[in-house]
């Protein structure tokens, strides 16, 4: 059997920028399949741009809590948020809405499960630093991921989004939990992330199986270009992401000397 190779990207929220690269250093490894666990929205000034795209290069996309939050009609009316939905072409936001909560697959005799951020909800963060309750609540099949995949076998891995920070970690029993980071708005280091997963395909015996890491530098300062020139909102916020990869709500306490780090990755 062929070994086969998917590339798995996230979190790009309007990033077309970051995107662009992230895709050109997939099509250089001679990657074809991609997998996108979702948040193609917000925060960046072009997520039109970012779905229409995505719906024509990945063969899965799942939802984010960008993507289910910032459609729903019935969402606070807040000016940024108006602004970064009302960028979405007709139709969009259905489609974004409509995304499937996972998706699993078999590989190298793992059932892995991929999904953007709790196996409760797209709206539960499960950070790096978690309990043993949330580890293994990451594992579980639950209405979420019945309705989406079925109520079959406990995945053995899991790979998941949302904190746009990519980490790995194994524990007894085989179970490994992975983070792809984030494409378009990473954290901690803002260089550009994605994962590349690499086994037997649909193969149910144990076979070697690698998760990769990769970081994809991009142009920054033409992407802040664009964002200043339509009037991206919270555009402060946006540049301390992309510059300095530290979320837009930590800015003030980062300026006047008062953030500390183990309060930042606990918060």
């Amino acid at each position: 059997m062929t070994r086969e190779r998917l590339a798995l990207i996230s979190d790009v929220h309007g990033n077309l920028t970051a995107l662009e690269a992230v895709l050109a250093d997939i099509d250089d490894r001679g990657i074809t399949r991609i997998l996108n666990l979702g948040d193609f929205v917000g925060k960046g000034p072009r997520g039109r741009e970012v779905v229409e795209l995505c719906r024509q290069r990945c063969e899965v996309n799942i939802l984010g809590n960008w993507d289910d939050f910032l459609p729903d009609p019935d969402r606070p009316d807040d000016a940024a948020l108006r602004w970064w939905a009302d960028q979405l072409s007709p139709g969009q936001g259905e489609w974004l809405r409509g995304l499937p909560f996972c998706h699993d697959l078999l590989m190298s005799g793992r059932r892995i499960r991929l999904m953007h951020a709790s196996a409760e909800t797209v709206h539960r963060r499960v950070r790096y630093v978690k309990s043993q309750q949330e580890f293994l609540g990451q594992f579980a099949n639950t209405p979420a991921t019945i309705a989406a995949v079925g109520d079959g076998p406990v995945p053995d891995m899991v790979g998941y989004a949302d904190i746009h920070e990519p980490f790995y970690e194994t524990q007894l029993e085989g179970r490994t939990l992975f983070n792809t980071g984030s494409a378009g708005n990473a954290m901690g280091d803002p260089t550009a992330s994605y994962v590349v997963l690499e086994g037997l395909l649909d193969e149910p015996d144990p076979a070697p199986i690698s998760i990769a890491f990769v970081r994809v530098p991009y142009d920054v300062e033409a992407e802040l270009a664009h964002a200043r020139a339509v009037g991206c909102p919270q555009y402060e916020g946006y540049e301390a992401e992309l510059r300095l990869g530290l979320y837009r709500r930590a800015l003030d306490d980062y300026r006047a000397g008062r953030l500390a780090l183990s309060d930042y990755y606990h918060s």
